[in-house]
């Protein structure tokens, strides 16, 4: 949620912090804003809605300097408005901050703030920190130690960036909990939330950690440990082509990603499948984990995400316990946060967040890991909090996710849940030889099935074409394939704001049934054989009350004809496996019906890509 950017040089500022922040709009904000200091005064510019207008208020202006930061605002504290957007400043407008996180005690200081005579202009969480600092700015003149003696006083989350007119020759940043990348150049310096944001620019860049300072200057950048002492780290080379961040003559951002998922599922699994001289593959090995005592002493794991990354913990619970035959439990990390867990020196951790920076999963992850648990973090971000705090990282190489609804995300984490379930049953002897090295082979050919499912994307947009004006959505399947619905009727809800909701098939009966009429659509998810006749029953029930109906399955023996409305036909592959084919033709029907109801995929309303706020 929300984007920091921010850049010291040579160029003129204004129209770098523009373009910079329009790279992050995926991220979902409601309010945007601008400080650029001009030689004399810094120049605050800020307001309600979308970049373009923030645009079109400064069309008319000249706003010269070479110094500044800009901000795109998801409202926590205060609704959205151009008094509530950032730059929030002090009174005088000497000092200027932009704020990504939530400050919890804010309502302290600011009772204390207006006891010292303060006046607020906003009722942001932001602005308490722009006069903290004036505050300690006040004593000795010093906007570094001003900074440093207010982050102690912040209770919750930040990534702060501050400016103040008597050092026009500096921008100070600061991060707890929430993202911020410093992006280096040549006699120039930049910061973001997020490295899109950069790539433009620099591809040198610097992942600040928790509870750290940086100073940008022009030629150089000061990096401090907590306690305030400087501290040297290597900077990171992004290898992305920019063009992976743009839609490459897609008309949207997550229609791109859809079809990036063959190259996406390659990516991630080839490195880790070990083949033969004729090609054939023979074993897995991951470079990040070894796969030692811990693992083959595992009596337990415990998966912990949210939303999507939950969604794909749940099939690599079926997953594990069918081929390693030891429990898994799957637990939101919302709530795991609360529920005073019970983890035992044997359990595995496993953590899932596309960007390494979900604060729940954050928090939920710190939880274990102070209970002695060992961590496993599965995420697609390099340098992100998770992966710089787990025991081992996964990366699934997805390469950048711009939409915000996650859809190659998702199958390359279910891709890296399906190797690691395989090496398991490889340590722990439950699999054998000859089962494991076929499902390795279907796992190698998924990226390929993937390709042909795309390839029939006509059929899905067609059926969409006809059901997007529906009332309600359920999708309904048994054990690995109600995993499959969570997931798609969260891709539906997300983007074309249609009622979906998941059931286990065989729970139709017990209360969901009354709900079906002529305005429902049932989408039955039936990958699995021994199942076929349990989920034709279900598709006659509700066809009988006048629901139209959808079947996405493996069959092709006709074991629907008869009974569904309309078949999408997966490539065959094992019913281990076949989360990961699907929920593509879900995604595309998620994604049409997006379009044909006159929404922008991309950007879903009260959504953004990261909730890196609690």
């Amino acid at each position: 949620m929300c984007g920091i950017v921010g850049y010291i040089g040579y160029k003129k500022a204004t129209p770098i912090l523009i373009n910079a922040l329009k790279k992050l709009e995926y991220r979902g904000y409601d309010s945007a804003g601008i400080a650029v200091f001009n030689g004399e005064d810094i120049i605050v510019r800020k307001t309600k809605g979308v970049i373009k207008i923030l645009e079109e208020r400064i069309a008319k202006e000249i706003i010269d300097g070479s110094m500044g930061i800009g901000h795109t605002r998801w409202a926590t504290h205060g609704e959205p408005n151009d008094v509530n957007a950032h730059p929030q400043t002090n009174v005088s407008g000497s000092i200027v901050v932009v704020h990504n996180g939530i400050i919890e005690n804010y309502l302290e200081l600011k009772n204390w703030l207006q006891g010292q005579g303060v006046v607020f202009r906003s009722q942001t969480d932001t602005e308490v920190i722009a006069h903290l600092i004036n505050y300690y700015y006040e004593k000795d003149k010093n906007i570094f130690t001003a900074v440093k003696s207010v982050l102690p006083k912040l209770e919750g989350s930040y990534a702060l960036a501050v400016e103040c007119k008597d050092y026009p020759d500096r921008i100070i940043v600061a991060r707890k909990e929430c993202p911020l990348v410093v992006g280096l150049g040549q006699n120039e310096n930049y910061l973001a939330s997020d490295i899109p944001a950069l790539l433009e620019y620099t591809r040198d860049v610097l992942f600040m950690d928790q509870k750290e300072m940086a100073v940008l200057y022009t030629d150089h950048v000061d990096l401090y440990n907590s306690e305030g002492e400087k501290i040297h780290r290597d900077s990171y080379h992004v290898e992305w082509d920019i063009n992976s961040a743009e839609k490459n003559g897609y008309e949207h951002f997550m229609l791109k990603e859809i079809y990036e998922q063959p190259k996406a599922l390659t990516d991630t699994l080839r490195p880790r499948i070990v083949k033969d001289k004729s090609g054939k593959p023979v074993d897995i090995s991951f470079e990040e984990i070894e796969f030692g005592s811990d693992w083959e002493n595992a009596e337990r794991i415990v998966i912990s995400a949210c939303g999507t990354a939950y969604h794909a913990g749940v099939v690599a619970k079926y997953a594990i316990e069918k081929l390693v035959r030891i429990p898994v439990e799957v637990v939101t990390a919302s709530e795991f946060r609360y529920c005073n867990p019970i983890l035992k020196q044997s359990d595995i951790f496993i953590t899932i967040s596309q960007s390494g920076e979900t604060a729940d999963t954050l928090a939920a992850m710190r939880l274990a890991k102070s209970k002695g648990a060992k961590i496993i973090a599965i995420t697609n971000c390099v340098g992100s909090t998770i992966s710089r705090e787990a025991d081992s990282v996964i990366y699934t190489w997805a390469g950048p996710e711009i939409a915000v609804a996650s859809t190659k995300a998702y199958t390359t984490q279910l891709a890296c849940l399906y190797l690691i379930a395989l090496k398991i049953s490889q340590v722990k002897k439950t699999l054998p030889k000859e089962e494991f090295l076929k499902l390795l082979e279907e796992l190698q050919q998924i990226p390929e099935k993937a390709e042909q499912i795309l390839k029939d994307k006509a059929t899905i947009q067609k059926f969409a074409s006809l059901q997007f004006n529906k009332d309600k959505i359920f999708y309904i399947g048994r054990l690995f394939d109600s995993a499959s619905c969570l997931e798609s009727a969260l891709k539906l809800k997300e983007v074309s704001y249609m009622h979906s909701e998941a059931f286990n098939a065989g729970e139709l009966k017990h209360g969901p049934i009354a709900l079906i009429d002529n305005s429902t659509l049932v989408v039955a998810i039936a990958t699995q054989p021994e199942l076929y006749d349990k989920i034709g029953s279900n598709i006659v029930e509700v066809k009988t009350r006048g629901a139209s109906t959808l079947v996405i399955t493996q069959d092709k023996k006709n074991a629907f004809k008869d009974k569904a409305d309309e078949q999408f036909v997966l490539p065959e592959v094992s019913e281990t496996l076949s989360s990961i084919l699907a929920v593509i033709p879900a995604q595309l029907f998620a994604y049409y019906c997006s379009v044909y109801r006159g929404n922008d995929p991309d950007k879903p309303r009260n959504l953004a890509k990261s909730v890196t706020v609690e």
